[in-house]
């Protein structure tokens, strides 16, 4: 939602842990009235005429002309689309949109409006579709753009699991932005943000797949999230905000930038044991190092909700409408934290068996209530209002996700009860 550059020769030293640690919380918790709303949607691209053909950066480069985002344009001017998003290509040639922050639900869905229309209508004469799932359940993930970052990520996730080379090249997500909040709010609006996680995910999961293929899940992305290294993508241990500089710090660090040679960091070394170590760091290091964590939610200087799935074509404006809805206001957000106190470590039923688990479908009955006064007062259009009323109807009251219009829904009794642990 916010963007910003950092020139990695040039950036501010960092001398100590302790600058370390307050660098860090300057840059993701970032104080202030919440009032902007921000979007990142990503799309995975396919070819109805020939569904194994992938969009390659050639073809790419060439269709999105002067929207062509540097990773795969060098000299591209990488400008806007009409309603101020910025294009990305993820690792497997999927396309994103990261708006402009808005200052209303209604303006970001007028712009992202305008911008997906106008990105399909650059991929019209190439064949190419911005898909309606999820994750790619027939094609291998390839990895397409290798940046430096993005090499280093795939071998390091390749040493844990191949689900990482699928979460890279292979899924797309629907990613929520709102502020922190004045300092006196932002710590309830951070554990609100993780306690509707697994209520969220549930209702909207949109990336299935059947017992054929193993155990059935609804959301195929978050489960390849779950295989990673849990120190970069589960969520805390404990959600007071004060506490994210020492998990930052105690991360491996996966990758460091070089002029020459890969940026793979081979050996284990701590962004602490860095800072400690009297080696030159600097802001721009600590930025790479913090764009790889990757938990549910992440500070960004913004709140940026990882954990929804993309949705069918158009629906992404009804978790949108749903979250703005429940952080109207300190009320709203406590009934949240009461609402969700039971369920919020249920990420792995979220992840299996959706709004079939009966704990997330009376959260996600008592989410709809809480929402339905702040839908109403987001000032959208009747035709708006009444897509999303009917919509959250089905996905929180009904408890029918994308996925599970897929799936066989699993019967309440046949869910298991006690908590899986991800850790």
């Amino acid at each position: 939602m916010i963007r910003s550059t950092f020139d990695h020769r040039t950036a501010q030293p960092i001398s100590t842990v302790a600058e370390a640690g307050t660098y860090v919380t300057r840059v993701c918790f970032k104080h202030g009235p919440p009032t902007r709303t921000g979007l990142e949607l990503e799309w995975i691209l396919l070819d109805p005429a020939d569904p194994e053909r992938r969009g390659d950066l050639k073809t790419l480069r060439s269709l999105l002309g002067p929207h062509a985002p540097h990773t795969i344009a060098a000299g591209s001017p990488a400008a806007p689309l009409p309603g101020g998003g910025l294009v990305t290509i993820e690792p497997g040639g999927q396309v994103e949109i990261s708006s402009a922050p808005a200052q209303s639900v209604t303006a970001l869905i007028t712009a992202m409006t305008a911008d997906i229309s106008a990105l399909q209508r650059l991929l019209d004469p190439s064949g190419l579709v911005m898909s309606d799932l999820a994750a790619d359940t027939r094609r291998a993930p390839e990895l397409l753009l290798r940046s430096p970052r993005y090499t280093a990520m795939a071998e390091s996730f390749d040493s844990i699991s191949p689900a990482g080379r699928v979460m890279m090249c292979s899924t797309a997500s629907a990613q929520v932005c709102l502020d922190v909040g004045t300092s006196d709010l932002a710590a309830e609006r951070w554990r609100a943000a993780h306690y509707l996680g697994p209520v969220l995910l549930a209702a909207f999961a949109n990336s299935p797949l059947g017992a054929d293929t193993g155990t059935p899940v609804v959301s195929a992305r978050m489960s390849a999230w779950w295989e990673l290294d849990p120190a970069r993508t589960l969520p805390p241990e404990t959600f007071d905000p004060a506490d994210y500089p020492a998990r930052v710090l105690d991360t491996q660090v996966l990758a460091r930038r070089r002029a020459d040679g890969p940026w793979l960091v081979s050996e284990p070394l701590t962004l602490r044991e860095w800072a400690a170590s009297g080696e030159p760091l600097t802001a721009a290091d600590i930025d790479l190092h913090l764009s790889m964590l990757f938990p549910p939610v992440r500070p960004q200087g913004y709140l940026e909700f990882r954990y929804l799935d993309q949705q069918p074509a158009g629906e992404w404006v009804a978790p949108l409408a749903l979250i703005a809805a429940l952080f109207r206001s300190g009320e709203s957000v406590r009934q949240v934290l009461e609402a969700c106190a039971d369920v919020a470590d249920r990420w792995r039923q979220a992840t299996e068996y959706g709004l079939a688990d009966p704990a997330l479908r009376r959260a996600a009955a008592e989410l709809h209530e809480i929402a339905r006064p702040g839908i109403a007062e987001l000032d959208l259009d009747p035709a708006t209002l009444a897509f999303i009323t009917d919509l959250l109807d089905r996905r929180l009251r009904t408890g029918i996700s994308p996925a599970m219009d897929a799936l066989p829904h699993p019967q309440p009794e046949n869910v298991p009860q006690p908590d899986r642990e991800l850790r």
